[in-house]
């Protein structure tokens, strides 16, 4: 019976159980990270009447943000394969709450860039990342799925708080909503306590004494997939450890621990051609992407909506962000539609392009409407698939190490987009370059990927081509060197 119990741990992900328990830890990541950096955008004027600064100065507070979360998302990486995802997420749950609540006392906007910028996007790097990534070790089958409904807090955070926080400013002033959302981000630490290492299997306990805790970590490693295990042979002069490691995506044992921090094999993928294109595609997105939901707000604003339905304007992109990522999720599990994942996720971000173009046109609140929803629905349908995406490209192996480089290249363009966005309204005195700014930016991220899509369809069919075992039809050359070898073998065979 004990030898059922252990075999029943050991294969492939479970794709349920536990794993939907991670799903609603890493939902309500996103809902204290993602959604909360979103709304920020909401105490853009307050920022501005408070401390009489213009747009590219008070644009820096959401850059930094956005630029720390993703620049030491590789750090969150690091924590979570070298101690726990539980241990990162944690301290980044205190970080980031801490960070909330200096800013609230800030006298300045150079106070708001270091605490609610610099620290505040750091305890979210070390949340985002881990969490992401124990929910891909936990499905496979469902993986979009799991994931369309993960990502999905993002968007359901945002339809909540931005009406929450536009009335938390309206009722306490921006310094006490800032602490109201500290709270808030606190729970962080209570999501990154249910974050159990898929090492530990249901149904069995752990042992109490020493040598059957040395038994167990002989036995841990077995619980790695099939489908991986041929990895095993292209990988040589690695130690035990480090292979179970990279084979079950999950944290590396305690023997691996004490030797480095830092190790080359978890980043091989970074040669990979497929995933340079993908690199370079995310360095456009990230340049376009966030830049309506800087200035969507301020923009309504000028177009003479009123603050109330400016902030209900960020409730319908969240609400149809919500839809996008679990229609996408759902939508590209289907076996039909699996192998066109990448076109899935380039038609999103595509269409988001388009309608960054078409916003200047819009100078009213029913006419914003129809932007709020398209735009909101594309991008949840494309965060929901990024790291869909990218676990298609590089395996699931290497899914930690290379979601911390794919968000860490969101970093700069995060960084510099937002204050180039505020310095276009300054000298132009209109909106329109901004929002050609984003469009443009998301349509040639998706270009790049159809291009190197299409390149690599090409050159599979020339591979194909080249292989193929079918025996050609002989011209008329072959046929009569054929004749005549046919002619010498009887003659010779008559005169013997």
């Amino acid at each position: 019976m004990a030898d059922g119990k252990r075999r029943s741990g050991a294969g492939s992900p479970p794709d349920g159980g536990w794993g939907w328990v991670i799903v609603g830890c890493c939902f309500m990541v996103t809902v204290c990270t993602r959604a909360v950096t979103r709304c920020i955008s909401i105490f853009f004027v307050e920022f501005q009447a408070y401390f009489g600064a213009d747009y590219s100065a008070t644009a820096w507070i959401h850059s930094l943000v956005d630029c720390t979360t993703m620049l030491c998302a590789p750090l969150g990486s690091l924590v979570g394969n070298r101690w726990s995802c539980r241990v990162s997420v944690m301290l980044g749950g205190l970080l980031s709450s801490a960070g909330l609540l200096l800013g609230s006392f800030s006298s300045s906007l150079e106070i708001l860039y270091l605490t609610m910028g610099v620290l505040t996007g750091v305890g979210f790097a070390l949340c985002y990342t881990p969490a992401i990534a124990m929910v891909g070790c936990y499905f496979e089958r469902r993986k979009a799925l799991a994931y369309g409904i993960a990502m999905s807090g993002s968007g359901i955070g945002t339809f909540v708080l931005a009406p929450a926080v536009q009335l938390l400013i309206e009722r306490y002033s921006w310094r006490g909503a800032l602490l109201v959302l500290s709270g808030v981000v606190a729970n962080l630490c209570v999501c990154g306590a249910l974050l159990r290492p898929i090492t530990a299997r249901q149904g069995e306990e752990e042992p109490a004494d020493g040598e059957g805790a040395e038994s167990a970590m002989e036995e841990k490693p077995g619980n790695v997939s099939p489908q991986y295990a041929e990895l095993a042979g292209k990988l040589p002069n690695q130690s035990d450890d480090r292979l179970i490691s990279l084979l079950s995506g999950s944290p590396a044992p305690r023997l691996q621990r004490r030797r480095c921090f830092l190790s080359s094999e978890e980043y091989r993928f970074l040669l990979l051609p497929d995933f340079l294109f993908l690199s370079m595609s995310f360095l456009l997105l990230a340049a376009g992407c966030s830049l309506p939901f800087v200035y969507l707000v301020p923009y309504a604003h000028s177009a003479g909506v009123g603050h109330q339905h400016a902030a209900f304007l960020m409730s319908i992109l969240g609400v149809l962000d919500i839809v996008g990522n679990i229609t996408f999720g759902w939508l590209t599990d289907r076996r039909c539609v699996k192998r066109w994942r990448l076109a899935c996720y380039v038609v999103a971000v595509a269409m988001e392009g388009l309608c960054c173009l078409a916003a200047p046109l819009l100078r009213s609140f029913p006419l914003l409407v129809p932007f709020a929803v398209l735009y909101g629905y594309f991008d949840g349908a494309y965060v929901a698939l990024i790291p869909v995406v990218t676990s298609d490209t590089v395996g699931p192996q290497y899914l930690s190490s290379a979601l911390g480089v794919v968000y860490f290249l969101h970093a700069i363009p995060y960084l510099i987009s937002p204050p180039i966005g505020g310095w276009l309204v300054d000298v132009t005195g209109s909106y329109t370059s901004t929002f050609f700014l984003s469009g443009g930016a998301l349509l040639a991220s998706a270009a790049v990927l159809a291009a190197a899509a299409g390149v690599r369809h090409c050159r599979r069919g020339r591979l194909a081509a080249s292989r193929d075992p079918k025996p050609r039809p002989l011209c008329l050359s072959d046929q009569s060197q054929h004749f005549t070898d046919f002619d010498k073998e009887t003659l010779g065979k008559a005169a013997s």
